[in-house]
């Protein structure tokens, strides 16, 4: 059986663009898989908001991200890319970490040259390309034959008028992009750049690219994110409100009474089979319309 990694890899290979779409839960994993996406993304905003409270800056750390993402791995059967940040503080915690990411059963993932605490008023700037290269080539090491795709994330594009740590500079970024290649990454995205720069990058790089939440002409894949998290919220927002107002949440019920049975995204009929078994076996009572 191919590994989460060479699966991924069979997709960027194959050269047909992909969508990676946002999953954050396990429950999330299910849905994209359902509808017949061939990955899942898992992006740290959507993380870090929907499970913490927090924002993206950093806080949320590589423990917690990898804690999350075995859950949805585990649970779907297409690759799982995952926003790895920067992969800690230093290659050592770059090493320590793919080995972990690998071992959950993760596909691949990006790691960013934006210094922390990173997209915040504060802006430190990217680290340099030697730090950045050195994390690649740790996580190259450490994810043996696993396959585990490195997606470079290089934020140049990405300028503090929009949250970022870069400065704009194509030049500069296509200087990163091919010393990110030479180091070893797999694929590469210029994350949150407008897509006028974008296309200016995309046709020098000597690397599959992908994008970050829209599609371009001549890119491997996208990562789809920020959808998926908000809209969740707000419906539990909305729906938090009619409950407060009416005492009552009569627009869920019934999607909540249908919804194990048309959609099985949390195995209910896998798990009544084992229970009926057991009881039987064991001699213990079952519900008459659950008797065999």
């Amino acid at each position: 059986m191919p590994t989460p990694g060479e699966k991924l890899r069979a997709l960027i290979e194959s050269g047909e663009h992909f969508v990676a779409a946002e999953a954050y839960s396990a429950l999330t994993g299910r849905a994209v898989q359902h509808v017949g996406f061939k990955a899942a993304y898992m992006g740290g905003h959507a993380c870090s908001a929907f499970h913490y409270g927090v924002p993206d800056n950093g806080i949320f750390s590589q423990v917690e991200m990898i804690d999350q993402s075995a859950r949805i791995a585990q649970a779907i059967d297409i690759p799982l890319i995952v926003d790895a940040d920067t992969l800690g503080e230093t290659v050592a915690d770059a090493y320590h970490f793919t080995r972990r990411y690998a071992a959950a059963g993760i596909a691949g993932y990006h790691v960013e040259d934006e210094v922390n605490p990173k997209h915040s008023k504060h802006v430190n700037g990217l680290c340099s390309i030697e730090d950045m290269q050195l994390r690649i080539e740790a996580g190259v090491k450490a994810r043996g034959d696993s396959g585990l795709v490195i997606i470079a994330r290089c934020d140049e594009l990405y300028t503090s008028a929009n949250g970022g740590g870069g400065t704009g500079s194509i030049e500069e970024a296509v200087r990163r992009g091919h010393a990110y290649a030479e180091a070893g990454a797999d694929a590469i995205v210029f994350a949150s750049a407008p897509p006028e720069q974008q296309v200016e990058v995309i046709p020098q790089m000597k690397i599959p690219v992908c994008t970050l939440g829209f599609n371009l002409p001549n890119t491997a894949f996208t990562l789809s994110t920020g959808w998926g998290w908000v809209s969740a919220a707000v419906g539990h927002l909305a729906m938090a409100r009619e409950l407060m107002e009416t005492g009552s949440v009569k627009s869920a019920m019934n999607a909540f009474a249908n919804f194990p049975e048309k959609y099985d995204l949390i195995d209910q009929n896998l798990y009544d089979d084992l229970i009926v078994e057991w009881a039987e076996r064991t001699g213990r009572p079952t519900r008459p319309n659950h008797a065999r």
